[in-house]
């Protein structure tokens, strides 16, 4: 066991999330989504699982150890509902609190439309499945970087 370390991280999920680069995505999708077909075509090219967490909870586990790009406007985005782009259903609240709360500050998602999304997604680093039974649990994530303390301060 390793100390402060979200337990719901295992080791498949740590190394995705250490190896990918500034700039690379991670998804954290739903039970509806159609996680492992479109890992297999990520650049990880395997589902990694989250079994029996919420998206909300999940997003919370890997944000614990994963920086945002502080570089781009939206580094989290959200599928968009279905004929109602502006509509914000309670698991993507619940997921923007847990954003809010990681970036200690407002970081307001992005909304991708649904099959922009899958598009997307097949071209992420990786593909995270939980046991998010609510639609519209999936989100994208665009990894940042994390200065050490002792490093440079570098001009945004």
């Amino acid at each position: 066991m390793l100390k402060n370390i979200d337990p719901l991280l295992n080791a498949d999920i740590l190394h995705a999330l250490c190896a990918m680069g500034h700039g690379d995505e991670v998804v954290i999708c739903d039970a509806n989504f159609p996680a492992d077909s479109v890992a297999r075509q990520t650049v990880l090219g395997k589902l990694l699982r989250i079994d029996g967490a919420s998206s909300p909870r999940a997003i919370r586990a890997v944000l614990s150890v994963l920086p945002l790009d502080s570089f781009v406007d939206h580094p989290a985005e959200r599928m968009e509902v279905v004929g109602d782009a502006s509509a914000l259903p309670a698991v993507q609240r619940e997921a923007q609190r847990e954003v809010d709360d990681a970036e200690g500050r407002d970081t307001p998602f992005a909304s991708i439309e649904r099959f922009a999304f899958y598009e997307r997604a097949k071209k992420a680093y990786c593909v995270i499945a939980t046991g998010e039974a609510r639609g519209y649990g999936c989100f994208i994530f665009k990894k940042g970087v994390e200065l050490a303390a002792d490093a440079p301060e570098i001009a945004k």
